[in-house]
C-alpha cells in the first residue's frame, strides 16, 4: 500500500507501506500533489528494471540503506536503515514485491 501525506505548506509524501504496515520507503517532499502522482505511475515502471534505479548506500555509522531513483537519476524515496548488507538486500526484494502489488493509494 502506497500511503499519500499533504505535509505542512501544502506539500506532500507518500510512504510504501507492506502488508503488515511497516514503512519499507518514504519519499522525498513533492511540491505539487500532480509531480507526486506522475512518479507514483511511474513506480511500477521502475521496479521492473532490473533493480537499476536502487541505489545501495551506507551511512557514517555503517549502516546499510537504499536510495530509489527515478529515470532522471534524482532520489524520490529512501529506505530505513540496515544493520546488515544481507538485511539491505531483503529490503530491496521486499520493496520490489510491494510496488508489484500496490493497488491501493490511501491519500490523508
Amino acid at each position: 500500500m502506497i500511503k499519500i501525506n499533504k505535509k505542512e505548506g501544502g506539500s506532500f509524501q507518500f510512504m510504501l507501506k507492506s502488508n503488515n504496515g511497516k514503512t519499507l520507503l518514504e519519499s522525498i517532499s513533492f511540491t505539487s500533489e500532480n509531480e507526486l502522482d506522475k512518479t507514483l505511475k511511474d513506480i511500477k515502471a521502475l521496479k521492473d528494471s532490473n533493480g537499476k534505479f536502487f541505489e545501495r548506500r551506507t551511512n557514517t555509522d555503517g549502516k546499510f540503506l537504499v536510495e530509489l531513483k527515478n529515470s532522471f537519476g534524482k532520489i524520490i524515496g529512501s529506505s530505513g536503515l540496515y544493520s546488515s548488507e544481507a538485511g539491505m538486500e531483503n529490503g530491496i526484494l521486499n520493496i520490489s514485491n510491494s510496488i508489484d502489488k500496490v493497488t491501493k493509494l490511501d491519500r490523508q
